[in-house]
């Protein structure tokens, strides 16, 4: 089996095949546009909730493909994606899908992307809350660049179109720092849940392997050894296992990414991809 990584075609659930090549037909070529045409077209259930929007509407939150959530926004308003919609129109989505959504785009413009999950540094001071943002390379020798599109135009972070080292750190880049002791694990975890800890390092990690591989699964998914995990019932030996995640999601080596995806510990069975 070919061990590289492909990021500039899709992956099974950024694939945009089925949806209206007239509404995707204006997109530009330049990365960070693409990325900005993101914001209006999502809206994070608290805020929704404030819209009085129909019960049904809610369930865009499950979405997994990025295909089946544009078809969602397409039929609240058939305009091209890069028209600006009214926050009613928008899909409902948490930050997994305003970095998938833009990946995906990015992907249909032959662009190298993918989503990273982790934790960012920039929401509150001395935290890191749970997160997924997107990186792009233009150029095989070109450095990623990670961009977070949920807040672009906002005043969260002057340079949100090019996170500074520290300003981001996926599930891997975390668990090296817990493990080296130069972050406190109790201070990373899910904003607004008793959901913070080492375990919440662990399952991000194993999410940030998976979207390496192009499988860009839910916040809330679990698979595998990750529910005990969560739990506090797995030992040193899966730790161990987080190592080498950390390591290898850290060197980037495409076929040491894919080759240790395949472990029966890590691997999001088929049936969840979807």
């Amino acid at each position: 089996m070919d061990a590289s990584i492909d990021y500039t075609v899709p992956g099974p659930l950024t694939g945009l095949d089925d949806v209206n090549p007239c509404a995707l037909e204006p997109l530009t070529a330049d990365p960070a546009e693409i990325c900005r045409t993101i914001p209006p077209l999502v809206v994070q259930p608290g805020d929704a909730r404030t819209l009085n929007l129909p019960a049904g509407r809610f369930d865009e939150n499950q979405i997994r493909p990025a295909g089946v959530l544009l078809n969602r926004l397409l039929a609240l308003d058939p305009a091209p994606v890069t028209t600006a919609r009214d926050p009613g129109k928008r899909v409902v989505g948490t930050c997994r899908h305003f970095a998938v959504l833009s990946c995906a785009l990015l992907r249909h413009r032959g662009i190298a992307a993918r989503v990273r999950c982790g934790f960012a540094t920039y929401f509150q001071t001395g935290y890191g809350l749970d997160h997924w943002i997107t990186e792009y390379r233009v150029g095989a020798n070109a450095r990623w660049i990670r961009i977070d599109s949920e807040i672009l135009g906002q005043n969260v972070l002057p340079h949100a179109h090019d996170l500074r080292p520290g300003d981001f750190l996926s599930g891997g880049e975390a668990w090296l720092a817990h493990r080296r002791g130069e972050i406190d694990a109790s201070r990373f975890g899910v904003h607004g849940t008793q959901n913070w800890g080492a375990s919440e390092i662990r399952g991000n990690a194993v999410k940030d392997l998976a979207a390496m591989n192009k499988v860009e699964m839910l916040p809330w998914d679990e698979w595998c050894r990750m529910t005990d995990a969560y739990d506090g019932k797995t030992g040193a030996d899966y730790d161990l296992l987080l190592d080498d995640i950390a390591e290898v999601c850290a060197a980037d080596v495409p076929v040491a990414v894919r080759s240790l995806y395949g472990h029966n510990d890590l691997r999001v069975p088929d049936g969840l991809i979807r």
